[in-house]
């Protein structure tokens, strides 16, 4: 029984925050392979740039990206030039960065 509904719960929160990126435009319509991917590590990462995306899908995808290490996210360089990177900083409170 608790793990029926530990299961319902996980399934709950996962949806609850895949809605929130797609609202934010973080993922296209199209197959999972055009989603945008960031790359790093628990102190910060790039985002490659796609002119699809606005700048609030970016902070999107670094918030989430950091929250799997306990940590807030800031972007620190959005280039809006094709083939190019989003830099971003995960932080453990706001103006400390590692």
């Amino acid at each position: 029984m608790h793990r029926i509904l530990l299961t319902a719960i996980v399934l709950a929160l996962s949806a609850s925050a895949g809605n929130r990126l797609a609202q934010a435009g973080a993922f296209s319509a199209g197959p999972w392979f055009d989603r945008v991917t960031p790359w790093g590590n628990d102190t910060g990462g790039i985002i490659p740039y796609s002119p699809e995306y606005n700048a609030e899908a970016y902070k999107a995808i670094a918030a989430d990206y950091c929250a799997h290490y306990g940590r807030l996210s800031q972007v620190t360089s959005l280039h809006r030039n094709y083939g190019d990177f989003v830099g971003f900083v995960c932080m453990d409170r706001p103006g400390h960065f590692h």
